[in-house]
Parts: C-alpha cells; sequence; structure tokens
C-alpha cells in the first residue's frame, strides 16, 4: 500500500552500435547479434501517495508507459507514477533506443518496487509491443529479434571501438521489420555459416573474425537497406588496417571497428576520424560494452 512517503527508482540499459550481424535463416527466421555499446538510457519512475494516473515523459515516449502498465498490472500494483526517460541514444538511427528505453523502464519499475522478474518475461512483455535487441542481457546475444526470444547468450565481446558516420535521416525499426527480407535460399545459407563463424569468434574473442564477419553483414545488408558511403568506409578500414566495417542495419549508421589493443590504436583513431569526416556527415566515437566482471578481467577500452 502506497504511503504519503515517495518511492523513487531508477533503471538503466546500454544501446547498440547497430548489429555485428543480421539476416534471415534457412526456415526464414530473422535473427541479429548484438553489439553493446557503453551508451545509455536511463529511466526514474517516482510514485506519490496523490498521483492518479501513470504518466511518462516525453510524452511521446508511449512504448516505455504502456510496458509500465504491463508490469504495474502483473503484479496488481497501482496503475499510476511518473516515468521520467533520458540518455544518449539517438533516435532512429540504429542504437537500440527504443528496446533500451523499454528494458531501463522496466529496470526502474524493479527498484521503485524491489520486484525480480526473469529476462524471459520482460521478453514477452516486451514482445507484446514491438519488435526488439537483446538489450536486457549483459553482452552481446544471438537473438530473434521479431520473436522477441534469446538464441543464444554469447558473452562480453573483446575491447572495440567503432569509428561511426551517421548518413542521416531516421528509420522506423517497427516500419523496416515488416519488409520481407529479399535473400535467397544461398544468402540464407550463409547467414547460418556467418552465424556460426560469429559465435565461435565471440567466445574465442576473435576480434579479426568477428570484424570479418560484421563486414561481410554489412555488405549482404545492402540488398535491403543500402548505405550510401559503404564503398568508401570499406576502403578506409582497408586502407588504415582496421577489423573491419559494422552497420546499423536497420538505421542511418556505419563505422570502422577498431582494437582497443593494437599498438597503432591512437594511429588508427585518428586516421578514421579524419577519414571519416572528409566522406562526410557526423562523426562518433564508440566503445563496445563491457561487463563489470570484463572490466575487472582488465578488458577495457582506452577512454
Amino acid at each position: 500500500m502506497l504511503t504519503a512517503e515517495r518511492l523513487t527508482g531508477k533503471g538503466s540499459s546500454f544501446g547498440t552500435f547497430g548489429e555485428l550481424l543480421q539476416g534471415v535463416l534457412e526456415d526464414g527466421t530473422d535473427f541479429l547479434v548484438t553489439f553493446p555499446i557503453e551508451c545509455y538510457a536511463n529511466a526514474l519512475f517516482i510514485v506519490d501517495a496523490e498521483d492518479e494516473d501513470l504518466t511518462v515523459f516525453p510524452p511521446y515516449k508511449k512504448k516505455s508507459r504502456q510496458l509500465a502498465s504491463y508490469i504495474l498490472q502483473h503484479y496488481a500494483l497501482p496503475i499510476r507514477g511518473r516515468l521520467v526517460l533520458d540518455g544518449q541514444l539517438p533516435i532512429g538511427k540504429g542504437f537500440a533506443s527504443s528496446s533500451a528505453d523499454l528494458v531501463s523502464t522496466a529496470r526502474a519499475i524493479a527498484n521503485c518496487y524491489g520486484l525480480t522478474f526473469s529476462d524471459s518475461l520482460l521478453e514477452y512483455w516486451m514482445g507484446r509491443i514491438e519488435p526488439t535487441d537483446g538489450v536486457m542481457y549483459p553482452g552481446a546475444v544471438s537473438f530473434y529479434h521479431r520473436r522477441v526470444q534469446l538464441r543464444e547468450y554469447l558473452g562480453d565481446l573483446p575491447s572495440l571501438t567503432v569509428v561511426a558516420l551517421d548518413e542521416g535521416g531516421e528509420v522506423d525499426t517497427v516500419e523496416f521489420n515488416k519488409i520481407r527480407k529479399p535473400f535467397d535460399s544461398s544468402e540464407k545459407k550463409e547467414y547460418r555459416e556467418l552465424l556460426n563463424r560469429l559465435t565461435a569468434a565471440i567466445k574465442l574473442r576473435d576480434m579479426h573474425v568477428i570484424g570479418e564477419v560484421a563486414t561481410r553483414s554489412s555488405i549482404m545488408n545492402q540488398k535491403l537497406r543500402p548505405k550510401e558511403h559503404l564503398d568508401a568506409v570499406l576502403a578506409l578500414s582497408r586502407k588504415i588496417s582496421g577489423l573491419g566495417v559494422a552497420v546499423a542495419h536497420s538505421g542511418t549508421c556505419l563505422g570502422i571497428l577498431l582494437s582497443n589493443d593494437s599498438p597503432n590504436y591512437q594511429k588508427q583513431l585518428i586516421q578514421a576520424c579524419d577519414g571519416l569526416y572528409d566522406i562526410g556527415g557526423n562523426v562518433g566515437v564508440f566503445q563496445s560494452w563491457k561487463s563489470k566482471a570484463g572490466k575487472e578481467r582488465g578488458y577495457h577500452g582506452i577512454f
């Protein structure tokens, strides 16, 4: 029961830089492999005794309000309170901003009321709202984003930097996921092989294979949502000996992957930033996300 005392809860979720791999398997199942980055969505949930409704700010974050309602109903809690969302993830660019908003919302409500629920239950709630990236899991995952279902937890990525170029505009992920994938049987077979290679590479922390798979996925995605500057970015990556190129398959960004452990890292970073600036568009630098355990083991970025 609510008292005159105010209840508050906080939650956050990392976003992603697009995906390391996204495609469709032989049986028609859509999948992706996440690329978690150190860039976050945050949520604050406040409940006062006098609150009569459930509100969200900014008001257009209606999906987060819907998820909050599902959770409160599930636990027979009053459907009231104030949900405030903010963070660093741009909208419509391929950073899983909507998914991260939902996960941070769930965590804020859980923190407010002392709730615990499984990731699979959170998947169920989120799946009632929209296709979703697997950002509720602490690390990289292979994920059935249309089903909103975990395929496999893969763990921490090696320490990677992505130097990114935003080509501009926005993409509505929900509308994008309604598009039928234009891939034939041989391409679906290749996606299966790429998924197997990437799964093994992440577990083995083989950043060179990670870069190769991400690059191939970027090229194959040109058939679905082409990036205007992909050829130029691929050429720049080869020129500076980058690991390869990653893209937001359903977004507007693409970028060059670098190993933070490379002896030439600082030089490559400058070359990548300068080169992408010359190609055109907004340039940003992002670091792969690491769990607390990963950071304690020394797997961390330069910045």
